[in-house]
């Protein structure tokens, strides 16, 4: 496994490493072996190449409220003033990006969209099924409801392109062809993408090719997150399962946006007062175990993580066992402790790992019932 992981290192990403260990370890329990992924030589080499090759995970650009109204603005146009196919396309691209944004679905979903499985009425919503979907593993399927509007309105371009293109049953969303005539299958979610490319470039909009599919996801996801929406209710909606998906597709707001001139500097007051510090005495809960029971460097890296890492924090020992342990930390606010925590708990295991061990650490504050580790 470890070799495996070495020689496609530098071709593939560590997630898709990830991706393929998770699919060898399924493969080996279901076969009734025991699973190799778990080795601590794999989980180090796995977090070696991980350090070795770090990627800068890409993101769809959002699509905003604003940019949505353009859109709008440019397929209302080309329905009033284009060919036949032009404005059939224009009304079927126009619902296809309103449902997609205002239920934040992904291209998968928008294609399987079915007549069938769709109620509208006009002023009141709509309410859909889809049948399967990314996180719905056992294929039970989910209803969404999406509202009327009275702007960029998803119901009323949903019956628009129900009665212009005479659809009584199956998909929803097909390609048009080059004499106006809508195919029996639905469109490919690849084939989305490149409509919203070419959707956003005709609207000129900049920067037309780093949307995508994803980008009415995060664009939705974006615009709650803006209108004060809470991540419980946001992930209900959408249907995130972990609040980490869910931050993952939010654009935070400008914090400086306040501050910023019209050039695009920042003008910040500086608080003249100095800050009193802060001091918080926090448990240290630590368990080293040797890769190997030949190793005897388990007692050395103990020592050194008390002499580099604890020691400087006024370090006392709590238990007879050597495991746990209280430091006192001076910090001005909790983003700055959040800092100087994740950096202490980096030195602890660059020690461990250069001795040969595993370490298990928690930090504890008991006074704000917050763990690090």
């Amino acid at each position: 496994m470890a070799r495996y992981l070495a020689d496609y290192a530098k071709t593939l990403s560590v997630n898709t490493l990830r991706q393929r260990l998770a699919g060898l370890a399924a493969w080996h329990l279901d076969q009734g072996f025991p699973d190799p992924t778990k080795a601590p030589h794999v989980k180090k080499v796995l977090k070696g190449i991980a350090e070795l090759h770090p990627v800068v995970q890409k993101q769809a650009k959002p699509i905003q409220l604003d940019q949505l109204t353009q859109l709008v603005n440019s397929f209302d146009g080309f329905i009033t003033t284009g060919s036949p196919k032009v404005a059939l396309q224009s009304i079927r691209d126009k619902a296809l990006l309103l449902i997609g944004f205002w239920r934040a679905f992904r291209s998968d979903e928008l294609a399987r969209l079915c007549v069938e499985h769709i109620q509208a009425d006009s002023g009141k919503g709509m309410e859909i099924f889809v049948p399967r979907s990314k996180g719905d593993h056992s294929r039970l399927g989910r209803r969404y409801k999406a509202p009327a509007l009275q702007q960029l309105c998803p119901v009323e371009a949903y019956l628009d392109w129900m009665s212009a293109a005479q659809l009584k049953s199956g998909p929803v969303f097909r390609s048009i062809n080059r004499w106006g005539q809508l195919s029996e299958g639905a469109l490919h979610p690849a084939s989305i993408i490149g409509i919203i490319k070419q959707c956003c470039s005709r609207a000129e909009i900049d920067e037309a090719n780093l949307f995508s599919s994803h980008s009415l996801r995060r664009g939705f996801a974006t615009w709650a997150n803006a209108q004060g929406w809470d991540t419980k209710s946001l992930m209900e909606y959408v249907g995130w399962k972990d609040v980490q998906s869910a931050i993952r597709y939010i654009d935070a707001p400008d914090p400086f946006s306040q501050y910023r001139s019209g050039t695009g500097k920042v003008s910040v007051p500086i608080e003249r007062d100095e800050q009193q510090p802060l001091q918080s005495l926090l448990e240290v809960l630590l368990i080293l175990e040797p890769y190997s029971k030949l190793s005897k460097r388990t007692e050395k890296a103990k020592n050194l993580i008390e002499r580099h890492c604890l020691s400087p924090w006024a370090m006392k020992k709590i238990d007879s066992e050597g495991r746990k342990y209280e430091i006192t930390v001076e910090y001005i606010d909790g983003d700055l402790l959040d800092e100087i925590l994740d950096e202490l708990l980096h030195q602890m295991h660059q020690i461990a790992s250069a001795n040969q061990c595993m370490l298990e650490v928690s930090i504890y504050d008991p006074r704000t019932n917050k763990h690090w580790d």
